[in-house]
């Protein structure tokens, strides 16, 4: 055994290192950097973990053989480069939905856990150094040479089995550094904000609906003012804060601002941000109840928007539909409801949905009426639709005026968007972030179409204890509207593959994949006289 052995094994060591700890940074960066996420990850996902805590342990079981010094090194070797060769076999180079984004946090975070590897390797040659000069002085082993102790073997190890460890303790040392640095942008954009004393400010939150609602909202008020929404989902403190630094000109007349939340006091932290004057809360829901731990604290989250408008005089505008929001409105006397049952203040009826898309008469609190028409499908498209009109309509814009931004309205990308991909197949792409009241509006838009209805899905996830229910229960009402269905996950698809057998389907029409490329192959295969029309029902992120 000598320096050149071990120098080889520390290199294919550090490579499988590298690796692994980009799977985690991955994984770590889609559960948001939040590190009890993360571990509530690791702990649903404990089987990529037992190969690498069992190496670990096994190196300190071989510790009474260090007489046999040679057959324990050599021991400690086929370990370590069993666990690299597993390493670089699942090295990440497939292309993922959504991959790791070098940010300045990343790489903080990187610099951090590259420090604690190398303390490791430090040790590892400073106990290989001590070992030998121990050696050479008692005049034991004739290979006095660097080396030929275990423990460097072991230090080295160490840092690879303990790498998925090592990954979010980079994340927790770095968090003071990385709070000072978000305090620091956020009061910039704070400063940002002050700086503009005539721009409206507009949250809008809810449990599902709240980026459609700022696409539509942005598309009606931008006919008459110049506005600024969020783009994509950035819906995040630093998100926010990112949109204001970077967007915001003194010209912006309307600041449309998304505000998402997954834990108790978020919305609160976000009001702080952003400080709206006028608030719209599209629904709430049993979403993220895992972190948030109940529907009741979903509520009181998403209604910290409605009590800050109140403390500022503006007005909340809620969907009166929704039965726990409909339950809350009593408390503000600033409410503005919308929706299509009676009791609202502004109301759609006679909705006529097609393939082609909708019309509906809207109804103002003055008793105004006015048919509006849009290209987007499905009934519960109104409501959101029907929340941008009523706030827009606040704003002095008349209802005559907002028939044409409303029939400029598009589909918001992965959001019930119609998909023509030519020849005999259609894609109703809904695959983002599903919820249970998304599942059953896209299964109606799925039964608009006279052709072989097709549902692909990995059901919905993030709905704590009530998990398994909702999605046994979305595969009972898939059953009533599909000619086929495609599971994509055996493990995460079994509830709905019970309800689906529940209702008495005929399971030759269902299919489970391994992953959404097969399920799409198998799509493909499928021979029918009519056309197809398949809808896309979720997406599941890769830490799924």
């Amino acid at each position: 055994m000598n320096l050149v052995l071990w120098i080889i094994y520390a290199v294919i060591a550090l490579g499988a290192i590298v690796f692994l700890g980009l799977r985690e940074f991955h994984m770590l960066q889609l559960n948001g950097y939040k590190t009890p996420e993360h571990s509530r990850w690791m702990k649903k996902n404990a089987r990529r973990y037992i190969l690498p805590a069992v190496l670990f342990i096994a190196q300190f079981l071989l510790i009474p053989f260090q007489h046999k010094r040679g057959l324990a090194v050599a021991l400690l070797i086929v370990l370590c480069f069993f666990n690299a060769i597993i390493a670089l076999l699942n090295k990440p180079g497939k292309k993922f939905k959504k991959p790791l984004v070098y940010t300045a946090r990343m790489k903080r975070m990187m610099i951090t856990f590259g420090i604690l590897i190398a303390v490791f390797y430090v040790f590892a040659i400073i106990n290989g150094k001590t070992f030998v000069q121990v050696d050479a002085v008692s005049g034991g082993y004739e290979e006095t040479r660097w080396f030929i102790s275990a423990l460097p073997y072991i230090m080295v190890g160490s840092a690879l089995y303990l790498t998925p460890i090592l990954v979010p303790l980079s994340n927790l040392i770095n968090k003071p550094v990385e709070k000072a640095v978000q305090n620091w942008y956020i009061n910039d954009a704070k400063r940002i904000l002050s700086e503009c004393p005539t721009l409206h400010k507009v949250g809008i939150t809810g449990s599902y609906g709240k980026t459609s609602m700022k696409f539509y909202l942005d598309e009606l008020l931008n006919s008459q003012y110049n506005t600024l929404k969020t783009p994509e989902s950035f819906n995040t403190p630093m998100g926010v804060t990112i949109t204001i630094r970077r967007d915001l000109k003194p010209t912006h007349e309307y600041f449309i601002c998304e505000m998402g939340a997954r834990r108790v006091h978020e919305i609160k932290e976000l009001c702080g941000i952003a400080d709206p004057h006028d608030g719209i809360i599209t629904s709430v829901g049993p979403q993220h109840l895992e972190t948030f731990g109940s529907i009741e604290n979903v509520v009181n989250t998403k209604f910290e928007l409605a009590d800050h408008v109140k403390a500022k005089g503006g007005k909340i505008y809620l969907n009166g539909d929704n039965e726990l929001i409909r339950r809350k409105a009593p408390e503000y006397p600033n409410a503005v409801l919308y929706g299509l049952q009676e009791g609202n203040h502004y109301r759609a009826t006679d909705i006529s949905v097609s393939d082609r898309g909708t019309e509906f008469t809207v109804t103002a609190p003055d008793g105004e009426t006015k048919r509006f028409s849009m290209k987007l499908l499905g009934e519960h498209n109104v409501q959101n639709v029907l929340g941008a009109i009523a706030y827009a309509h606040g704003t002095g814009i008349s209802l005559d005026k907002l028939t044409l931004p409303v029939k400029r309205i598009a589909a918001v990308p992965h959001r019930l968007q119609l998909l023509d991909k030519g020849g005999n197949m259609t894609f109703i792409d809904d695959a983002y972030n599903s919820n249970p009241s998304g599942c059953r509006a896209a299964l109606n838009v799925l039964g608009l179409f006279d052709a072989c209805r097709i549902l692909v899905t990995p059901g919905m996830v993030e709905l704590g204890a009530k998990q398994e229910e909702l999605n046994f229960e979305f595969g009972q009402e898939a059953a009533k509207a599909c000619d086929h269905i495609v599971l994509v996950g055996k493990n995460q698809t079994v509830p709905i593959y019970n309800g689906i057998k529940d209702a008495g389907y005929d399971m030759d029409n269902v299919f489970v994949a391994d992953s959404l490329n097969e399920a799409l192959a198998h799509v493909n295969a499928y021979q029918t006289d009519k056309k197809k029309i398949v809808l896309l029902e979720n997406d599941l992120p890769d830490n799924y």
